[in-house]
Formats: structure tokens, C-alpha cells, sequence
């Protein structure tokens, strides 16, 4: 059986990557950096609080201390994006449109710019969106697969060949 699929690394391709990568291979990360975040405006909230005993004056302290708490919510909440924007702006021109097919052996990925051969061994993980399959190689660097346009098979039946190709189990990720 040969599965092909057709996937445009858009915006919405690129921020499911992102969070496939968030949540699966730099998890650790990721909660990490989470805690250390939270603390931070945990902090803001706290050092804050002494200064609204009675009259509240806003100084440039408490400014920068609440804008410093924003951002780093804001970064949390936004992450993913963020993370696609950047990736985005990253890629090779050429590469922001892929057909991919998966044969026995290998796939291939086509792109404007080129032919590549892939071997399943060298995938570290596979994670699955509501609208994408997302091969991930290390911390940085992934591939991505539209659900919507497979051919050759069933979705099922893809996550089912693709777990016997790799030996790995497909996470859903959200």
C-alpha cells in the first residue's frame, strides 16, 4: 500500500508542529521553563502587593514589574505561534509546500526545491493533531502531514502502518 499525502506549511501546519514538539520531545522543557515563568509573575504579584496598602501610587517599578509579567504570559499563552512565526520566517524558499509518499522501505518529500529519501528509522517520535501526523526528529526539527489530504488509505490505516514502519506508538497530542 502506498499513502500520499499533500501538506502546505502554513501558519496552522506550523503552530501544530510546534505544540507537537512542546508537548512530546522538549515536554521536560517546556514544564521547566513553565514553573520558572509562573514564579516569575508569582513574584510580580507579590512584590507589587506592599504598594497597594492604602495609597496606591504607580511607579516605574511597578510599571516594568507588570509589563515583565504580561509579556511572560503572554509568551505562554501565544507560545506555539510564536514558535511557527519563526519557523515561517526560517524556511528555504520552496519548501513551504510538500507531497509526500510512503512506501515499504522509505518515503520521500517533494518540494520545489528537491527530492529527499527518508529511512523510518531515523523518526525519534510520532505525534498526532486533530489535522496532522507530525514526525519528530530531535528538539528542532519535525516534518508535518495534512490529514485531510491523504490518499492511498484511511487515517487508521495510516497510524497503523506507520507504528509497524517505526515501532513507535503515535501520541495524540490535541
Amino acid at each position: 500500500m502506498k499513502f500520499t499525502f499533500e501538506t502546505d506549511y502554513n501558519q496552522r501546519a506550523l503552530t501544530a508542529m510546534a505544540r507537537a514538539l512542546r508537548k512530546t520531545l522538549r515536554r521536560k522543557s517546556s514544564r521547566t521553563s513553565r514553573f520558572f515563568g509562573l514564579l516569575i509573575v508569582a513574584l510580580a504579584a507579590i512584590l507589587t502587593i506592599p504598594a497597594m496598602d492604602g495609597d496606591f501610587t504607580l511607579t516605574v517599578n511597578i510599571a516594568v514589574t507588570w509589563l515583565a509579567a504580561i509579556v511572560i504570559l503572554a509568551v505562554f499563552l501565544f507560545e506555539d505561534s510564536i514558535n511557527a512565526y519563526i519557523a515561517k520566517r526560517r524556511m528555504l524558499l520552496g519548501t513551504d509546500s510538500a507531497k509526500s509518499s510512503f512506501m515499504d522501505d522509505c518515503y520521500t518529500s517533494e518540494t520545489q526545491v528537491g527530492l529527499s529519501e527518508w529511512k523510518y528509522d531515523r523518526i525519534d517520535a510520532i505525534a498526532e493533531t486533530k489535522g496532522y501526523f507530525v514526525f519528530l526528529f530531535d528538539r528542532s526539527h519535525a516534518q508535518l502531514y495534512d490529514k485531510e489530504r491523504i490518499s492511498g488509505g484511511s487515517v487508521d490505516e495510516f497510524r497503523s502502518f506507520i507504528e509497524e514502519k517505526t515501532g513507535l506508538p503515535v501520541e495524540y497530542v490535541g
